[in-house]
C-alpha cells in the first residue's frame, strides 16, 4: 500500500515510519508541520528510500491537502499528527483545540472528498486510521482498566481536544461510510522522544546533575508501551482491523511515576555511574493541576483479534531507552532552543510558568 501518515516527523510518527520503511513493503507519505516537537532527523535512516516521501504540510491547510492527495492518491491514511503535552494543554489549550479538533475535520473533510471520487475496488480496500490516547477515558481508581467501550471522561484540555477527534472520526464513518479504524494506546516512551515527556526529561536531567523532579507524591501510576512494540501494533490495526471498530493498545506494564523514576536511576547506576546514586537527586514538585490518578489498558481484543503482543517488558524497554540517550548526547542539547526545561503547567501568580528545581526561573 501506499500510505499517508500525518504526524511522521514526531515521536511514534517517526517510529511507525522507520518501521514501515525498515520491516514492511508499503510505501509512506509523511505529512508534518514540523512544529516544535516534530524533527526531520526522526526519519533520517529512510529520507533516502525511494518508497519514502515527505511533505511540510500543515493538516489544517485544506487546500494543500487536496493537492497531496490528488498527487500522491494513497491507499491508506494514518492520522498521528497532533498536539500532545498534557503541561502544554494547560498553558494553551487553543493550540490544541485547532490541531487537534479543527485538524482532523480538515483532513477528515479532504480524505471523504478523496475517497467519495476514487473507484469503487479501491474505496473497498480504503482504511483512515485514527491514533489517539487513553486520556480520552479520564482516571481509573485502584483497580480496573479501560475497554474500548469505556466511556469518554476527558480531565484535561489535550485529552478533551483529542476526544472530539475521536468523536469526529466515528461520526465521519456512521454519518458519511469513511472506513476508518481507531486505536487508544498507552503512555509510549524509547528513542527520539521529544524532551519534555517524563522519561526523556529525567534520563538528560540525570546526565546533567540536576534535580529529578517528580509531581505530588509520585503515586500516579501509568501503562507503559515501548514505541516500536506500539508501531507494529498500528500496523496490524490498520491492515487487519475492522472497519468501524476501535482497539486499546497497552502493554499490561503499569508502574507508579516514582517507580518509572527510581527502575531508570538503577539503570543509570549501573550503566553511567557516579559517585552518588542517581536517585540522590529525585526532588518532589507541586503536582499538575487536575492530575490523573491511573491510567490502564485491556489490551484483550487486539491481541486476541489481531494476535498482537508487545515483545519489549518495561524493563527491556527502558533499558534500550536509556542506552539510546547515552550513546546520542547531542540529542536533547540540541533541542535546547525549543525547550529549556522549564516547568510548563503550572502558572504562578502573574503568569509566570514555574521553573524546575536546577533549571532556574
Amino acid at each position: 500500500m501506499k500510505i499517508l501518515v500525518t504526524g511522521g516527523a514526531g515521536f511514534i510518527g517517526s517510529a511507525l515510519v522507520r518501521h514501515l520503511i525498515g520491516e514492511t513493503e508499503h510505501c509512506v507519505i509523511n505529512v508534518d508541520a514540523l512544529t516544535y516537537a516534530g524533527d526531520p532527523s526522526t526519519v533520517a535512516a529512510v529520507a533516502q528510500d525511494p518508497r519514502y516521501r515527505f511533505y511540510r504540510t500543515d493538516i489544517r491547510d485544506a487546500a494543500a491537502l487536496r493537492s497531496l492527495f490528488s498527487r500522491e492518491k494513497p491507499d491508506a491514511v494514518m492520522h498521528l499528527a497532533a498536539e500532545s503535552h498534557v503541561d502544554r494543554s494547560i498553558d494553551g489549550p487553543a493550540e490544541f483545540i485547532r490541531t487537534n479538533i479543527h485538524g482532523t475535520y480538515c483532513l477528515l473533510e479532504v480524505v471523504r472528498a478523496y475517497w467519495a471520487q476514487i473507484s469503487p475496488d479501491k474505496q473497498e480496500r480504503f482504511r483512515f486510521h485514527h491514533i489517539s490516547t487513553d486520556e480520552v477515558f479520564g482516571t481509573l481508581g485502584e483497580s480496573g482498566c479501560f475497554t474500548e467501550a469505556s466511556p469518554y471522561r476527558p480531565n484535561s484540555p489535550y485529552a478533551a481536544s483529542k476526544a472530539s477527534s475521536d468523536h469526529l472520526v466515528r461520526a465521519w464513518h456512521h454519518t458519511y461510510g469513511l472506513p476508518i479504524v481507531l486505536s487508544n494506546c498507552s503512555n509510549n516512551y524509547g528513542p527520539y522522544q521529544f524532551p519534555e515527556k517524563l522519561i526523556p526529561l529525567q534520563i538528560t536531567r540525570a546526565l546533567s546533575g540536576l534535580s529529578l523532579p517528580i509531581y505530588g507524591d509520585g503515586r500516579n501510576v501509568r501503562e507503559w508501551l515501548f514505541v516500536e512494540d506500539h508501531a507494529r501494533a498500528l500496523v496490524c490495526v490498520l491492515t487487519r482491523g475492522g472497519v468501524g471498530e476501535s482497539y486499546n493498545i497497552g502493554s499490561n506494564a503499569e508502574r507508579t511515576n516514582l517507580q518509572v523514576v527510581e527502575t531508570l536511576c538503577a539503570q543509570l547506576d549501573r550503566l553511567k555511574p557516579r559517585a552518588q546514586s542517581y536517585t540522590r537527586l529525585v526532588e518532589f514538585v507541586p503536582d499538575r493541576p487536575g492530575h490523573d490518578f491511573r491510567y490502564a489498558i485491556d489490551a484483550t481484543k487486539v491481541r486476541r483479534e489481531l494476535g498482537w503482543y508487545p515483545r519489549e517488558s518495561f524493563d527491556s524497554g527502558l533499558e534500550k531507552t536509556v542506552r539510546w540517550y547515552l550513546e546520542r548526547p547531542d540529542w536533547c542539547s540540541r533541542l535546547a532552543a525549543k525547550y529549556d526545561g522549564a516547568r510548563l503547567g503550572l502558572q504562578e501568580a502573574h503568569g509566570r510558568m514555574a521553573a524546575l528545581p536546577g533549571r532556574g526561573a
